[in-house]
C-alpha cells in the first residue's frame, strides 16, 4: 500500500506504530516470524507478504494469498494530531510449480543410502514412504532401522532426509559383473498439505555399486577310496548350481554322493568307482589317475563360477598271479579312449572274452597255458604274458579297433594294448609237509580240514562302500526302506570257489528258529510268494573285491510282521562250491532251476534292525 495516503495526509507525518495481521487479527513479531510473514516499509510503500501451499494434479505448487490487515498510526507535524488507519485487502497470487529436489548423499563405504528432499513450506507433512516391498509409515520406517528426519530452514521452510542401509530388504541387489554388486533404492515419498489434507507424491531412485562380492571357494582331497569336495559359500550365499559332467545333480546323485550343506558350506563325497569319474593309468606309479569334473554356475546370470577338476591317484591292482597257474586281469575304460566298450576286449586268443564286463571294466580269468599266453625265461624267472586288446577282422586280417586303435592301459608309448605279465621263480625251494599211507587201491584225495570264513554285513546304501559296525546295531529304519546285504567269503584267494546263498529268512527275535519268520531267499532264489521280491545285485571287481564270485549282494524292503515297532533279524544259510564241479544241484549258481538239496550249509546272521513305521 502507499506509504502516503491522501487526502488523509496533507503534509509531513511521522509513523508512530505499524502492525500487520490476518483476518482482522493483529500479529506480533514472534507470530509473524513463526509463520514466515514479513512487514516492511520503503520511502513510498508499506509491504506485507504471506505464503500458502497447494497441490493441484497431485503435484506440489505454492501460491501466495494475503488478506492483510495493515494498521498505521501517524502524527501530523503541523497539528500534532494522531491518526490511526486500518486497511483489509485480500490478494492471491497464481499457482507456481515447485517440484521437490532430491539430493543423493549416499555413503558407499558405510553401505548407507542417504536422501535429502525439499524444500517445502510449513504446511507440508511427510506422511509415508512406499518401497518396492510396500508402503510404510514413518514409525514403521524407524522400527526397521531407517533414519527419517525433518529439517527446519529460515523463512518458514522445511525439508526431509532418509537413511537406509544396503542390507535392508527394501534395497534391490543384482550383479552386473561377477565381483560387482549394484544396490538400488527406489521409493516414493507421500506428503500431505494442511489444512485441506491434500496429498501429493515425489518418486526417487538412487543406485550405488560396490566391488564387494566374495566368490565361493572350492577345495578337494582324496583317500584310498573317495573324493572329498568342499565348497565354502561367498558373501552371496548359495547363489550357484552344481553340475557334474555339465548336468545338474539329481536327487539320486545327491544321495549317492552324500551331499550335505548348511548356510556356509556344501560337501560331496564321491566314490572313485562312480560312473561320473574318469580313469587314466600311470605306468610308473602303478596307480589309477581319476578325474572328477564339477562345474559351478551362477543361477541368476548363468555365469560359470568355476570349472573344477579333482585328479587323484587310487591304487588299483589290475593283475593277480596265483600259484596254481591262474591269472586274473582287470581292464578299465580310460578317459583317453572314450569310445571303448570293455565287453569287446579279448585276450590274444580272440575266443577268450571277459569273465565279466560292464560299461567301465572287463575282468579276465585264464590259465598260463591258455588264451595265447606266451612264456619266456629271464635270469631266474619264467615270465608269462598275454595282451588285452580290441580287434576286428577284415579279409582274413586282424587289426586293432578303428575307433580306438591306441588302447593300452599300462604304457601309452607301446602298442596301446594292455599287457598282462606274471613272474614265477624257476629255482625256488619250498618246504611242504605231506603224509604217506599205502593204499591197496588207486590213490584218492582225502577230505582235509581248513578254515573258510563267511561274513554277512548290512551296507548303508546301494554303493556297498560303507557298512554298519557292531556299535551301530540295532539299526533304525522305516517301513519299505531298502536294506542292502552283502555276504562274503573271506580268507580265500581261490577263484575256483563260489559262494552260494541257499536260504535267508527274517525273524522278530534273537532266536533264529523263533516265530513268526518270513523267507527272503528260498532254494537260492527270491521268495516268489513275496510281493516285494528280493533283488540280487551283481558284484564287480574293485579295490575291495578281488574275486567277485566270493561275494553275493541282495536287497529287501523293510517290512513288519504285525506290530508297528519291531526288531528284525536276518539269518542266511550259505554254501561254498567249486565252480568246476556242478555235480551238486546247489553248486550250479545262484538261482538256477534245480531240485531241493539236502546238504548242510553254513549259517550266518546280521545284527538286529529296529523298525519304526513312517507317519
Amino acid at each position: 500500500v502507499p506509504r502516503r495516503v491522501t487526502p488523509l495526509q496533507d503534509g509531513s507525518v511521522k509513523i508512530l506504530e505499524m502492525y500487520m495481521g490476518i483476518n482482522g487479527q493483529r500479529l506480533d513479531r514472534r507470530q509473524m516470524a513463526a509463520r514466515g510473514y514479513a512487514l516492511s516499509a520503503t520511502d513510498f510503500h508499506i509491504v506485507v507478504s504471506v505464503w500458502y501451499s497447494h497441490a493441484p494434479d497431485y503435484q506440489y505448487h505454492i501460491t501466495y494469498t494475503v488478506e492483510p490487515m495493515l494498521e498505521v498510526m501517524w502524527r501530523a507535524e503541523r497539528s500534532h494530531e494522531d491518526t490511526r488507519y486500518k486497511i483489509l485487502f485480500p490478494i492471491t497470487t497464481p499457482l507456481m510449480p515447485r517440484p521437490p529436489q532430491a539430493v543423493d548423499f549416499t555413503n558407499a563405504e558405510e553401505r548407507l543410502f542417504g536422501i535429502h528432499v525439499g524444500t517445502f513450506l510449513d504446511d507440508v507433512e511427510l506422511k509415508n514412504i512406499t518401497f518396492s516391498t510396500g508402503t510404510s509409515t514413518l514409525e514403521e520406517c524407524v522400527a526397521k532401522g531407517f533414519i527419517v528426519q525433518e529439517h527446519r530452514h529460515p523463512g518458514g521452510l522445511k525439508s526431509f532426509s532418509l537413511k537406509v542401509p544396503f542390507v535392508a530388504t527394501e534395497v534391490l541387489k543384482h550383479n552386473p559383473e561377477p565381483l560387482v554388486t549394484t544396490y538400488t533404492l527406489a521409493l516414493v515419498f507421500g506428503f500431505l498439505i494442511h489444512p485441506e489434507e491434500t496429498a501429493f507424491a515425489h518418486p526417487v531412485e538412487f543406485t550405488a555399486s560396490l566391488q564387494d562380492v566374495v566368490l565361493p571357494t572350492i577345495k578337494g582331497t582324496c583317500d584310498q577310496h573317495l573324493f572329498y569336495i568342499e565348497v565354502t559359500f561367498g558373501n552371496q550365499g548359495k547363489n550357484f548350481e552344481t553340475l557334474i559332467e555339465y548336468k545338474p545333480l539329481t536327487p539320486e546323485l545327491e544321495q549317492e554322493f552324500r551331499l550335505q550343506e548348511n548356510e556356509t558350506h556344501l560337501t560331496l563325497v564321491v566314490p572313485f568307482t562312480a560312473k561320473q569319474t574318469a580313469f587314466e593309468v600311470e605306468f610308473r606309479n602303478i596307480t589309477n589317475d581319476l578325474e572328477l569334473p564339477l562345474t559351478f554356475f551362477f543361477m541368476t546370470n548363468n555365469w560359470m563360477l568355476a570349472d573344477f577338476f579333482l585328479s587323484c591317484n587310487f591304487p588299483l591292482r589290475t593283475t593277480m598271479c596265483y600259484p596254481n597257474g591262474t591269472i586274473t586281469a582287470l581292464a578299465a575304460k580310460v578317459e583317453s579312449v572314450p569310445n571303448l566298450i570293455p565287453g569287446w576286449l579279448t585276450l590274444k586268443d580272440k575266443s577268450c572274452k571277459p569273465f565279466f564286463s560292464d560299461d567301465r571294466f572287463a575282468y579276465f580269468s585264464f590259465g598260463v597255458d591258455s588264451c595265447g599266453t606266451t612264456r619266456t625265461f629271464f635270469d631266474n624267472y619264467m615270465i608269462y604274458q598275454n595282451e588285452i586288446g580290441h580287434y576286428y577282422t577284415n579279409r582274413g586280417n586282424t587289426y586293432a579297433s578303428p575307433n580306438d586303435p591306441e588302447y593300452r592301459q599300462l604304457h601309452p608309448s607301446l602298442l596301446h594294448r594292455q599287457t598282462v605279465s606274471c613272474y614265477y621263480m624257476i629255482n625256488d625251494t619250498r618246504t611242504v609237509k605231506f603224509g604217506y599211507k599205502s593204499h591197496s587201491t588207486y590213490p584218492s584225495a582225502e577230505i582235509g580240514i581248513g578254515q573258510l570264513d563267511v561274513q554277512m554285513r548290512l551296507a548303508q546304501d546301494s554303493s556297498y562302500s560303507y557298512f554298519y559296525q557292531a556299535e551301530d546295531y540295532p539299526v533304525v529304519t522305516y517301513l519299505r526302506q531298502p536294506l542292502y546285504f552283502e555276504v562274503a567269503l573271506t580268507r580265500s584267494n581261490d577263484p575256483s570257489l563260489e559262494l552260494i546263498l541257499e536260504s535267508c529268512w527274517a525273524t522278530a527275535y534273537e532266536d533264529s528258529s523263533s516265530q513268526p519268520s518270513w523267507d527272503v531267499i528260498v532254494n537260492t532264489c527270491e521268495n516268489k510268494e513275496d510281493s516285494h521280491v528280493t533283488l540280487f545285485h551283481p558284484v564287480t571287481a574293485d579295490a575291495r573285491v578281488n574275486i567277485p564270485s566270493h561275494f553275493k549282494r541282495f536287497s529287501i524292503n523293510m517290512f513288519t510282521f504285525t506290530k508297528d515297532d519291531v526288531i528284525l533279524k536276518d539269518e542266511v544259510q550259505a554254501m561254498v562250491c567249486d565252480i568246476n564241479d556242478t555235480s551238486e544241484d546247489i553248486c550250479r549258481g545262484q538261482c538256477p532251476r534245480r531240485s531241493p538239496d539236502s546238504r548242510q550249509p553254513r549259517r550266518i546272521s546280521t545284527g538286529p534292525v529296529h523298525l519304526f513305521s513312517s507317519k
